[in-house]
């Protein structure tokens, strides 16, 4: 079944309640739409934001399931296959779940989930706590600052940027653009809950 947002939403809610969590399931949403506009993937838009929503749906009840424990809600709730697999390949290599990603919108997630942590983590740093006035040079700095939201894997994120066949500077200035267009769109869905 293809979900509407608004029954992605109320599943993502049965398992994440968390504001960080949800905020981050916001913020990968936004910028899942945004590449399927920039790359040429416009009609598909609601199906890459809903994988951008539901792809951490496990993670605060399962941690140590990650990834595996995803198909198994996403199975019962009806999801169609392609999210599911999705879903479940963002996590290649970091997880149980070892399904790589293969088709565009696959690599894209796996390449901006950790990103945008690092990029949202960035900008609670700046005075703005903002990332609108965010420069490129800003953000590879902190990239190569390993302590620097030393969670947020920067070997995924270089792979990611393989996966595409972009240059790293490529994916770092589009995600970033990305988060910039959609952050009063990701601010008033947080604040919405």
């Amino acid at each position: 079944m293809a979900f509407t947002r608004e029954q992605a939403v109320s599943l993502l809610k049965t398992y994440n309640q968390e504001p960080f969590h949800l905020r981050h399931a916001y913020t990968v949403e936004a910028v899942m739409d945004w590449f399927a506009h920039e790359l040429g993937y416009g009609e598909d838009a609601p199906f890459w934001a809903n994988v951008g929503l539901l792809h951490d749906i496990d993670f605060e009840r399962w941690p140590e399931e990650h990834c595996v424990k995803a198909r198994a809600l996403l199975e019962e709730a009806g999801a169609e296959p392609a999210l599911i697999r999705a879903v479940v390949c963002h996590g290649w290599g970091l997880t149980g779940a070892d399904v790589a990603p293969e088709h565009e919108m696959e690599k894209v997630l796996f390449a901006c989930d950790e990103l945008t942590g690092l990029i949202g983590a960035a900008a609670l740093m700046r005075p703005s706590k903002s990332v609108s006035d965010m420069e490129l040079s800003s953000l590879k700095k902190k990239f190569k600052d390993k302590k620097f939201a030393a969670g947020c894997s920067r070997d995924t994120i270089r792979q990611g940027a393989e996966l595409l066949g972009w240059e790293l500077d490529t994916l770092l200035s589009r995600t970033l653009q990305a988060m910039k267009d959609k952050e009063a769109l990701i601010e008033s869905r947080c604040a919405e809950g």
